[in-house]
């Protein structure tokens, strides 16, 4: 049986390890940062400035700058190999229309593009959940003929 003396020593331990354990807890929900949403999207018209292909700093990949009404911005497109293999030229000049969402990266935040578009072409690079689409060569089925040989 407990004395009264091991019994005010075992509630003390416990309220003095109660904190730590309580700051330990991992961040809830709603501390978290949001994920991409397509409701939150806005649409970004401009001029093509500059063009980075491998910045030196996170995010990597494609970046492109635009020049707008209200100022520069920054855009993140993806995946460079993914822009080569789908044909997605962009020249110094170009009006771009990026669709998607600035989200908070590191200390402030990045306009990611889902959709993009020049001119009449429009060249989806994330997936509505906000990831980059993989780079996959083009599958064309019209006038294939099956390779391989007959058993």
């Amino acid at each position: 049986m407990w004395t009264g003396t091991e019994c005010i020593l075992a509630l003390l331990l416990l309220t003095s390890l109660w904190p730590r354990a309580a700051a330990q807890r991992a961040p809830t929900p709603a501390s978290a940062p949001a994920a991409y949403a397509v409701k939150r999207e806005i649409t970004v018209l401009g001029a093509f400035v500059a063009y980075t292909q491998t910045p030196q700093a996170p995010p990597f990949g494609a970046c492109v700058t635009l020049e707008t009404s209200a100022g520069t911005v920054d855009v993140h497109l993806g995946g460079p190999k993914f822009l080569a293999a789908n044909q997605f030229a962009i020249q110094p000049g170009d009006s771009l229309r990026p669709v998607g969402e600035a989200v908070a990266y590191g200390t402030g935040s990045q306009f990611v593009a889902r959709v993009v578009q020049k001119g009449a072409r429009a060249l989806m690079v994330r997936s509505i959940s906000g990831f980059p689409l993989p780079c996959a060569a083009p599958r064309s089925t019209l006038n294939s003929k099956p390779q391989g040989g007959g058993l």
